[in-house]
Formats: structure tokens, sequence, C-alpha cells
């Protein structure tokens, strides 16, 4: 089996296909692959275009190559500019056509949803969860949280390595699709836990909710090129690129929102 195949075939398993009311939004629509002659164009982040709507894309801080080796080129601008993309564009086209959602944030989008409601579900969960992945990556991490945050996973985890020993095994151990989270509960405690899919924390009906304050797509499309089947080596890169900065200030952020 050539290149092209095999890439055709990882590509095809990450698509995701959903149904409103006869109506199917793709969360991925099937990009032709460059064959191994090919001269391959990386695009610029700032270059992808929202369609009209209420919610855009949050910017990147740097290019596409800025944050390889921890992931490749390929799977950022892929990642950026189509699997989020869309679901943006999906997510809009469904609140465009609910009047009751437009004024809403997606966060009381997320709180108030009904799960019955798999579209909304999915693209709606595929933004947010989206949104919060690429705003906690820089490629000039610190490597590791400070200040308030820092006090706070000793406090909850013991240390520093084992709140990651905590965080590996929720990302590794996710079946299938999904995504580990670390959130603030309605306590004020980080708590660590998974979700399938495009579910997340704030969503009614999970096993642990919260806030979150960071999270990590273990979905293929987001290692693959890059990884194949080690996901557990995705993780560990992904530690590298991790903005301490501003997930701190979501602890902080979340703290402040929950006093009385």
């Amino acid at each position: 089996m050539n290149t092209n195949k095999i890439l055709t075939i990882v590509f095809l398993g990450s698509l995701l296909v959903m149904s409103c009311n006869n109506k199917k939004l793709t969360e991925v629509v099937e990009v032709p692959l460059p064959s191994v002659d090919d001269k391959i164009t990386i695009g610029l982040p700032e270059d992808v275009r929202v369609e009209d709507g209420a919610f855009s894309l949050t910017k990147l801080p740097d290019n596409y190559e800025a944050f390889a080796p921890s992931i490749g080129v390929l799977t950022m601008e892929n990642h950026y500019s189509k699997h989020y993309l869309t679901y943006t564009n999906n997510l809009n086209t469904l609140i465009a056509a609910n009047q009751a959602l437009v004024d809403l944030s997606i966060e009381d989008i997320l709180k108030k949803l009904d799960i019955n409601n798999v579209d909304l579900r999915n693209n709606a969960g595929g933004y947010y969860n989206h949104t919060l992945f690429f705003e906690n990556l820089t490629p000039k991490s610190s490597g590791q949280p400070k200040d308030t945050l820092a006090s706070a996973i000793a406090r909850d985890f013991g240390s520093f390595e084992l709140f990651k020993t905590q965080f590996t095994d929720a990302a590794e151990d996710q079946f299938g699709s999904g995504w580990a989270w670390l959130i603030v509960d309605n306590t004020g405690k980080l708590v660590i836990t998974s979700t399938p899919n495009q579910d997340n924390p704030l969503m009614p009906k999970q096993v642990v909710s919260g806030t979150p304050i960071l999270n990590l797509d273990v979905w293929e499309h987001a290692y693959y090129l890059d990884y194949q089947y080690k996901r557990r080596r995705y993780i560990d890169a992904f530690y590298k690129i991790i903005n301490w900065k501003k997930v701190g200030e979501r602890y902080e952020e979340a703290l402040k929102n929950k006093k009385p």
C-alpha cells in the first residue's frame, strides 16, 4: 500500500458526520492529499477565515511551524484551519437558525445544552474544546506553572510530577476519541477528568463537572501524522508547549467566579 493510500485512510478515519433535521454537518471536509512529489504549501493562521457568525477562531500566538517538534506543521495547519474552522462554521450555522442562542456566550450555550441535540452538542463542544486547546498553546512554554496555580497543583495532587502522571493517565486511557481535562470543581479544587467525543465538563450530566482551565485533544487528527498510534509520545510532547501563564489566569478567573 503506498503512502498516499495510507494517509487517505488516516484522514478518512478522522471524519465525523453529524445530522440535524436531515441536514448533515461535517466535522471535516475531505481534502485532497499531496503526492510524495508535490510541493506542500503551508498557509498562515491569520489567513483562515470564518464565515459570518457569532463566533470566531482564537488567534494562535505564532505560525504553525513554531509548535514543532511537539506538534508538526501539517498537523497544526490541518487541526486549526480544517477541524477547528469547520466546528466554528457549523456552530454559527446552528446559532443563526435558533434565535434563542444568538446572544448567549459559548459557556452558557454549553451549560444550558439539551444533550439530545446531537448537532449542537458536537459543534458547540467542538468549538469550545478547540478554542481552549489552542489558547493554551505556546512555543515558549515556561515548562511548569507558577504562583497560585503551582501552589494549588501541589495542594490537590501532591506535586507537579504527580499531576502530570494523573493527567497523562487520563489522556492515555481515554478510549477512542476525546479529551483530557484539568478543571476547577464547585469547591475550588483542581480535578482531572476525561470526556468522549466533543463533550466537556461544562455540559449537563457529565460524570465530573467544573470549569475547564486546561485540556488535551486526543482525537487522532490531533497527533496521528506525527506519532501514529503512539499517543503517549504526543502527550509527553504536549507538556513542552503549554502556556502555563494562560492556564494560571484561567484558574484565578474560575476562583473569582465561584466567590459568593
